[in-house]
């Protein structure tokens, strides 16, 4: 998902402004670009490492080795060219904001079409309860039809909520392993939608019209 986030070569001079704020591991690295980019984009050892490796090999980088764990610095060569491209820095990190934001927008989207149409099932569902509802002579306590009936639909409401669960684990794991970027705001409106789905199912349960 590199293009998506840097355009070719600006990945490469984000690494050495990075690095000249201060050395850092691999790992390290590849937080701060998480980090950087709210969450929209973590990019894999094989994006990270052969790219430090060939700016290494430009004399732009040094690695030094503690135990298991390698740690990468920039040179003066890697600063001078740092300070020669300062224009193209700063026009790397305004597209780098735009970028994440279409994409957090892009998958957001996709999550509130997903919770759009399950409140509309939880609506459809409630309305379809209280027509039944009325059409029920009033009781206090419960036929055993009435609770045979209550038994099946909560099976059914069960398969429903599985499948939907389901579903979008799938989705999301599947966006994800593809290289897709999963922002936090787009997890909060998840959240923020399933909150408002529960909440919708709790008044219809204790409408007075039931």
């Amino acid at each position: 998902m590199t293009p998506a986030v840097f355009s070719h070569g600006d990945l490469r001079l984000y690494l050495l402004s990075l690095l000249a704020e201060a050395p850092q591991h691999g790992y390290g690295i590849i937080q701060a670009l998480t980090d950087r980019t709210g969450g929209t984009y973590t990019p894999s050892a094989g994006t990270i490492y052969p790219r430090l490796a060939k700016l290494e090999g430009e004399g732009l980088v040094t690695k030094t080795v503690d135990g298991r764990t390698t740690i990468y610095a920039i040179t003066d060569a890697g600063r001078a060219e740092l300070a020669e491209r300062e224009g193209d820095l700063a026009g790397i990190e305004s597209g780098l904001a735009d970028s994440v934001r279409l994409i957090a927008n892009e998958v957001r989207q996709s999550v509130q079409s997903a919770m759009k149409s399950l409140r509309a099932d939880l609506a459809a569902a409630a309305g379809a309860e209280r027509t039944a509802a009325q059409s029920r002579p009033s009781t206090s306590t419960p036929t055993g039809d009435e609770r045979a009936g209550s038994r099946e639909q909560l099976h059914r409401a069960d398969a429903a909520v599985n499948a939907f669960r389901a579903q979008v684990r799938t989705d999301l794991r599947t966006h994800v392993a593809r290289g897709g970027v999963l922002a936090a705001t787009v997890v909060t409106e998840l959240e923020n939608a399933l909150d408002a789905a529960a909440h919708a199912v709790t008044r219809a349960l204790d409408s007075p019209e039931r």
